[in-house]
């Protein structure tokens, strides 16, 4: 029996991420091989030519998964009957911009968007924010759609979980695929906690912690977390552009397991609504390990958190109050 179609939104969808994210889900990278998908695309007026251009594109590469094509500036018809919101939408700091003038203008898109979403969408749409402030911006959203439940609002820190990833692949000179279990904790931006405490790398010997292996604590504890932090800006100054293909592979990462499940003994990083697990401050969207199984993601529960990470993690939030706050202070 074929699957019913997927309607998958993704705003923004002229944009470097766009372009790079929409062949991906056509070609089933999201959701599987076997689903096919419906794309939803949104921008702005000034960019619907550009949008029209991509539509062309969807059509021009045959993909046999893609059942059809929405572009449209409306975000009504954009969101309506929606599964798979990701918002990749939002506006961008500019030089000289304060960090109040980029959450005031993020705050009224994600107002808004929010509310298409909460009145058009399909009961049981599953959203990932994407655009920054990510975390902060899928609050405003989860603030303005209170129909759509909170575990189904969830930010990308997939990317700085799968960038932690490479970092240790490429310093042990490993698969990438054998290194598994590392944690984004906190917020997607320079403050974000990358944790290799608890991660693991399969070996010929069998499963080995990535701190013995690497046996540099100074590296780990300092070098590492830091390219991880900045790799975002590293990229921006490499290619005068900022990360795209990295981003949208990533968002196809998200979901997949969100929607598919994780593999048994793996944990992922999601940005998530916090219930006060690990004493993170309840009602942040805050990035945790966690597990997926039947679309439904769980917090891993009960792992020790030493001295060193309890302040990074107290830090991080500490910065996501902050912006929670700044939020609120543009919606009076």
């Amino acid at each position: 029996m074929a699957k019913d179609p997927v309607r998958v939104l993704v705003t923004g969808a002229a944009g470097q991420i766009g372009y790079a994210l929409v062949p991906m889900i056509a070609r089933g990278v999201m959701l599987g091989a076997d689903q096919p998908v419906i794309l939803h695309m949104l921008d702005i007026p000034p960019a619907a030519e550009a949008l029209n251009g991509v539509k062309m594109e969807l059509v021009d590469a045959a993909f046999p998964l893609l059942k059809g094509v929405v572009a449209t500036t409306d975000a009504v018809e954009a969101c309506t009957g929606v599964n798979v919101a990701v918002m990749v939408g939002g506006f961008p700091r500019k030089e000289g911009m304060e960090r109040k003038d980029v959450m005031s203008k993020n705050v009224s898109i994600y107002k808004s968007q929010a509310s298409a979403l909460e009145k058009h969408a399909a009961p049981n749409c599953k959203v990932l924010v994407v655009a920054n402030p990510a975390n902060t911006n899928a609050l405003i959203l989860k603030e303005f759609a209170p129909s759509i439940p909170e575990k189904n609002i969830t930010c990308l820190t997939r990317l700085d979980h799968n960038r932690a990833l490479g970092q240790i692949s490429e310093r042990l000179s490993v698969q990438v695929s054998d290194v598994k279990n590392v944690i984004i904790w906190g917020n997607h931006s320079s403050s974000q906690y990358p944790d290799v405490n608890h991660a693991t790398v399969t070996t010929p010997a069998g499963e080995k912690p990535v701190r013995e292996l690497v046996a540099d604590d100074t590296w780990l504890n300092g070098e590492f977390i830091s390219t991880v932090q900045q790799r975002g800006a590293a990229i921006i100054k490499a290619r005068k552009l900022s990360s795209a293909l990295s981003a949208a592979s990533s968002a196809c990462d998200h979901i997949r397991d969100w929607v598919l499940g994780t593999p048994e003994g793996t944990f992922v990083s999601m940005g998530v609504y916090s219930d006060g697990s690990y004493n993170v401050p309840a009602g942040l969207i805050y990035s945790f390990p966690v597990t997926c199984k039947n679309g439904e993601w769980s917090i891993v529960q009960g792992l020790p958190i030493d001295e060193f990470s309890r302040k990074k993690l107290d830090l991080t939030a500490e910065e996501l109050s902050e912006e929670k706050a700044l939020a609120y202070s543009c919606l009076t």
